[in-house]
């Protein structure tokens, strides 16, 4: 944006709203831990039910958290981020947020 005066013309660099810079912050995800307590298949069915994903999508994720020991389920905001980890404790999955990388 650029401001005239009489006198000389003056840039003002423009400067980013919050909702901007939340924006283009990097983006936080959800990740799954392997546990000795649940069946691939209920990791699988809580995978297609809470997310929304097909069985093929589900079952690549479980089989991630059963093979690596986790897998990253989600991508989003911080605040999407909680919710979806807060959603797998009430499943009974262990799962973390963290900052992707």
């Amino acid at each position: 944006m650029v401001l005239v005066s009489a006198a000389s013309p003056v840039e003002v660099e423009p400067t980013l709203a919050p909702d901007e810079i939340t924006f283009l912050s990097k983006p936080w995800v959800t990740l799954v831990w392997d546990d000795p307590v649940n069946l691939m298949s209920y990791v699988s069915y809580v995978f297609q039910k809470y997310f929304g994903y097909d069985k093929a999508k589900a079952e690549k994720l479980m089989l991630e958290v059963h093979t690596d020991g986790k897998s990253v389920v989600s991508t989003g905001t911080r605040e999407e981020m909680e919710r979806d980890v807060q959603a797998m404790h009430e499943y009974g999955l262990w799962a973390t947020m963290e900052k992707a990388s």
